[in-house]
Order: C-alpha cells, then sequence, then structure tokens
C-alpha cells in the first residue's frame, strides 16, 4: 500500500494559459527571426508567401491539430500514446534527441549578450587582438577603409575584406578551424555559456509543468516586447522601407522552382513543431474537455504572423545597413546563424545606442530558443516516466533523471564548442532533423490517424472533448491530403538534393557526408522496424478486421489487440465484454479494477 501511495498522478496545466504561452514559445523560435525572412527574400519575396501558406493549410494546421488532439486524448507523451491508439506507429523520438543541438545556439547568443556591455561594441571595430589586416572598420567614416597601411578596397571585392563583425564571429566566438576534421581545441567561453543554457533549461522544467508553467510567463511575453521594440526602431531608421520593399517584392517567376516549395514546406515544418513530439507532450497535460480545436487554429496563425512580421525586423534593419555603406541590400544579406550573428549586430552597431539595441536582440533570441530547447527536454523526460509510471512517478526520480540527461547532453555537445563545432553543428542540422526526415514522421502519424485510428474515429474524439466537430477539410487532410503532399514533398527532398557546404564554399569530407545519411537514416528508420517486429513478433494473428477497444471506468481507450500481444495469459483480469457501444464490430470491453491490471501498469 505504502508504494502505490508513493506514486504521483500525471500532472495538468494549473491554467489554461500556461498551456497557451508554453505551446507559443515552443512553436515561435529562432526559425521566425533568422529563417523565414531570408527565404522570403531569397525565394521570390511575396511570392514566396503562396507556397508557404499552401504548405500551411494543407500540412502545418492538420498535423499541429493531430498532434495536440492525440496528446489530450490519450493524456500520455509522444511514445506511450500510440499503445492507446495504434501500436504499431511508435518509435518516433529520435528527432526530439537530435533537436537538443540547438541549444548550442543559445550559448552563442549568450555570449553575445554578454559582449553587448562593453564600449565600444567589440564587433565594430577593428583595434581588437583578434582582427586581421583584412578587417574593415564598420563604424568608421570611410566604410571601404581596409586596415593594411593605407590600402582601400571596395566591398565589391567581396573575400578580399573582411567586416568587423565577421571576424568577430569567425575568429573569437567560433576561433573557426580549417574543416570538419581539424575539430581544434574547445573554445572555454561558449563551454561556459553552453553550460549555463543547460542549467537554466534544467529548473525551468525540473518540477514538470508546475515550473514550466510559470518560467513560460516570461520566456513567451518578453521576445514578443522585444520584437514590437525592434520593430518601432527598425522602421523609423533611413533606408528601412527599401529593407522592407527588398524583402516583400514579389518574383512570380520563382514559383515554377522545385527549390522554392521545398524551402516553403521545410519552413512550415519547422516552425509549426510538428513530427518531434512536443505538441503530443504539451497537449498532454490539458485536462481532458480543453478546447485544443480552437486553440491549435489560433497558434498556428499566431505562429506564422509572428514569422512575416519577423520579416520587417529583420529586412528594416537590413536595409538601415545597405543605406549607411551605401551598397546593394543583397550584399548584406545572410542565412541563418550568419543573418543573427554578423547582419542584425552590424545593424545595431551603427544605430545610436548600440549597446541597447544589441542587448534587446540576443535577450530575444535567448528567450525564443530557450522554450524550444526546455519543451523538447520536457518531452523526452515525459515519455520516458509514461513508459515506466511505476518507477519514475516517485518523488525525486524525475528531477535526478533530467539532470543525469541534461549532462548527458551537455557533455556530448562539448564537441560542438570547440573550433570545428560549427561544422558539426551545420552537419545534424542538415542532415538529422531535416524537413525530409519530418515529413517521413508526420507521413507515418497521418497514416496511424488517418487510416489505423480512424479519421472519422479521430473527430469523434475531438467533438467528445471539445463539444465541436473539426471540420470534414481535417479528414481529407488526415487521410488523403497530407499524406499525398508529404510523399511527394519527401521525394522532392530527394530530388532538390544538393551536398552541403559551408558558407558555399568549404566541402565536407565524404565521410562526413556517409556521417549525415547515417544520422538522417536513425531518424526515420526506428518507427518501420518498430512495426515490423511487432508484426512478426505477435502472438495473436492478425485478422484485416477493426480491434475492439478497451475502454476503462473513466472511459480512456486501450488498444485490446497490443495488450493481448504482451501476455495472452494475463487478460483474466479483463471482464468479457458488455454493451458499452451499439458498434457489434467495435465492441467496448469495461476493465472492472484496471489500476491494478498487469497490463496497464
Amino acid at each position: 500500500m505504502d508504494m502505490q501511495s508513493n506514486v504521483e498522478k500525471r500532472e495538468h496545466w494549473s491554467k489554461k494559459r500556461e498551456y497557451i504561452l508554453a505551446s507559443a514559445g515552443n512553436v515561435v523560435g529562432l526559425g521566425n527571426v533568422w529563417r523565414f525572412p531570408y527565404l522570403c527574400y531569397k525565394n521570390g519575396g511575396g511570392a514566396f508567401l503562396l507556397p508557404y501558406l499552401f504548405f500551411a493549410v494543407l500540412c502545418g494546421m492538420p498535423l499541429f491539430l493531430l498532434e495536440t488532439v492525440i496528446g489530450q486524448y490519450t493524456q500520455e507523451g509522444t511514445i506511450t500514446c500510440w499503445t492507446k491508439l495504434y501500436p504499431l506507429a511508435q518509435g518516433n523520438e529520435i528527432i526530439s534527441l537530435y533537436s537538443r543541438v540547438y541549444s548550442i545556439v543559445l550559448a552563442w547568443a549568450l555570449l553575445y549578450l554578454v559582449y553587448c556591455f562593453r564600449d565600444p561594441l567589440p564587433w565594430a571595430t577593428c583595434n581588437n587582438s583578434w582582427n586581421t589586416d583584412r578587417c574593415v572598420d564598420i563604424t568608421s567614416a570611410n566604410q571601404t577603409a581596409v586596415h593594411s597601411g593605407n590600402a582601400t578596397i571596395d566591398w565589391t571585392l567581396g573575400n578580399l575584406t573582411k567586416s568587423s563583425v565577421s571576424e568577430f564571429w569567425e575568429r573569437q566566438v567560433l576561433s573557426i578551424s580549417a574543416g570538419i576534421e581539424e575539430p581544434g581545441a574547445v573554445k572555454w567561453e561558449v563551454l561556459l555559456c553552453l553550460l549555463a543554457c543547460w542549467v537554466a533549461c534544467y529548473f525551468s522544467i525540473w518540477k514538470g509543468v508546475r515550473s514550466a508553467g510559470k518560467v513560460v510567463y516570461f520566456t513567451a511575453v518578453f521576445p514578443y516586447v522585444m520584437l514590437a521594440i525592434l520593430l518601432v526602431r527598425g522602421l523609423t531608421l533611413p533606408g528601412a522601407w527599401e529593407g522592407v520593399v527588398y524583402y516583400l517584392y514579389p518574383d512570380p517567376s520563382r514559383l515554377a522552382e522545385l527549390q522554392v516549395w521545398m524551402d516553403a514546406c521545410a519552413q512550415v515544418l519547422f516552425s509549426y513543431g510538428v513530427s518531434s513530439g512536443s505538441l503530443i507532450t504539451l497537449g498532454s497535460y490539458n485536462r481532458k474537455h480543453n478546447n485544443c480545436y480552437k486553440d491549435s487554429l489560433w497558434l498556428c496563425a499566431l505562429n506564422s504572423t509572428t514569422s512575416f512580421v519577423a520579416g520587417f525586423t529583420v529586412f528594416s534593419a537590413l536595409g538601415f545597413m545597405a543605406y549607411k555603406q551605401g551598397i546593394p541590400i543583397n550584399m548584406v544579406v545572410e542565412s541563418g546563424p550568419g543573418l543573427a550573428f554578423i547582419a542584425f549586430p552590424q545593424a545595431a552597431a551603427m544605430m545610436p545606442v548600440p549597446q541597447l539595441w544589441a542587448a534587446c536582440f540576443f535577450l530575444m533570441l535567448i528567450l525564443l530558443g530557450i522554450d524550444s530547447v526546455f519543451t523538447g527536454l520536457e518531452t523526452i523526460t515525459s515519455s520516458v516516466i509514461d513508459m515506466f509510471p511505476g518507477q519514475m512517478r516517485r518523488p525525486w526520480r524525475r528531477e535526478v533523471f533530467l539532470i543525469v540527461f541534461c549532462l548527458v547532453c551537455f557533455i556530448i555537445q562539448i564537441s560542438l564548442t570547440t573550433q570545428g563545432g560549427v561544422y558539426l553543428f551545420q552537419l545534424i542540422d542538415h542532415y538529422a532533423a531535416n524537413g525530409a526526415c519530418i515529413l517521413f514522421v508526420g507521413l507515418l502519424q497521418c497514416g496511424a490517424v488517418g487510416w489505423g485510428f480512424g479519421a472519422e474515429r479521430m473527430c469523434d474524439v475531438v467533438e467528445d472533448m471539445t463539444g465541436h466537430r473539426p471540420s470534414v477539410f481535417f479528414k481529407l487532410c488526415w487521410r488523403y491530403f497530407t499524406p499525398l503532399i508529404s510523399v511527394v514533398c519527401f521525394v522532392g527532398f530527394f530530388l532538390d538534393y544538393q551536398p552541403l557546404t559551408y558558407n558555399e564554399g568549404y566541402m565536407y569530407p565524404n565521410w562526413a557526408y556517409h556521417l549525415g545519411w547515417v544520422m538522417a537514416l536513425s531518424s526515420v528508420v526506428v518507427a518501420p522496424i518498430w512495426a515490423v517486429s511487432k508484426i512478426c513478433l505477435s502472438k495473436v494473428p492478425s485478422t484485416g478486421l477493426p480491434r475492439p477497444v478497451l475502454a476503462t471506468e473513466d472511459e480512456t481507450p486501450f488498444d485490446f489487440l497490443a495488450l493481448s500481444r504482451q501476455d495472452p495469459h494475463q487478460i483474466s483480469c479483463v471482464q468479457p465484454a458488455v454493451p458499452l457501444a451499439e458498434d457489434p464490430v467495435q465492441p467496448l470491453i469495461c476493465i472492472s479494477d484496471h489500476k491494478h491490471c498487469p497490463l496497464l501498469e
């Protein structure tokens, strides 16, 4: 009796707004600020919004709603939830593990934030120990002056010069080596910042939703305050509107290119946070009758709107940079880390009170990223706890597991703080958690729910929980539209594949490409292997008929066939079928004392 009394119950959000804020913080992340604006500019400006909205409506929103409903309905994490829906679909946790790599981005942002309190900003001048003779001082009156005697080289000569911001990023923050085959020494400043980020993530969720629900009041709201401040400041700068026009000017001819559609698909999947398990986890902490249907639609709209508005903030700053330097705006636009750690710091250095604007920007980046990181951490933790509730839902078991897992992740990521760490980071980012992997997992989920569990039954579930039946559009998406688009885009990613390069110059060695494909394969192969093994090792032959559903006293569904496969000799704890449903093909079987049933432990 004492052992049973020590087992803690699964938690719920204390207030609905905690779930809304946590979900908003999870889906609104770094990609909204540094990736969407660049892709919009790169792929036809305003014309890019057409493929983006196409994938958002037909893939992003249906998958977002589906995963949220799965979590709320089953009240389980991303692995055990499938035992109650369609057991063959288990094994989709690998992407969450690879996504922990993005904590290194928080470490870089934190290091920049520390440097923001220096006067002058260290990346604004060439009078530092890490600068070379090719350095260009961005704060000097003569923007083309090079610190090599009296030499003056025009910006248009490209790699003959390096801005002070680029040298700060490459030579001071990264101390970047010649390639991934030369890892070099550990950057201790970055290592300490990485440790600080992991400590912050640990204490954000160490008590589960009790602590995370309080943290998100700050981490989810404050970035919007910072974004609004930077937006207003950016739009009032000279040259800002030229940047905005460059951001949105439509080029419809780009829509004929496959790359544009692949970029739009990948951006929607990344920014909506689907197929990583985080949406299932956050939804599982909701009360059973929360209106997750309405919540999901509003959160999707918030995510896309934030991406669009962030583009005005970024490109107004880039337009200001082009104006100050007297160069075309396409010469100051960079992608990914280059946009966050080179372009915007350079723009901040040209503004009055540069320390203030730089600090606002990097604080916003940190808060945008930390929500996504600790939500992914909670996804893994909750999955382990739900798999072993009898052992893990006891005092201090969660805290001990979490600190061990964080420590292991930190030790593994030490390799990312070396001089060659940025090459490894880009390799993992490009292969292990890319759009094709996320598409494959989304395809499996749609197949499992749309055809295995049943799209019509899922609509019944939504109606039972929320009182509102979802549009027939979502049923069609779960069964037809989203799987079909996922297959086409999955093939498209391979047709559009290009070997990874760094800064469009460095080519990775062959062994690195092989490692990348191994990581990509590991992200998608676990689920099929699990399904095949379940079928092959099954002791109960498949009849091809719909499976009966096992219902507990609180009407929580269980897959009877999956449970009987675990130990067919222990079905004695299950009562004979009682007429709880009119459908004779889908009988509901009631468990009298399911809390003590060994099949359900």
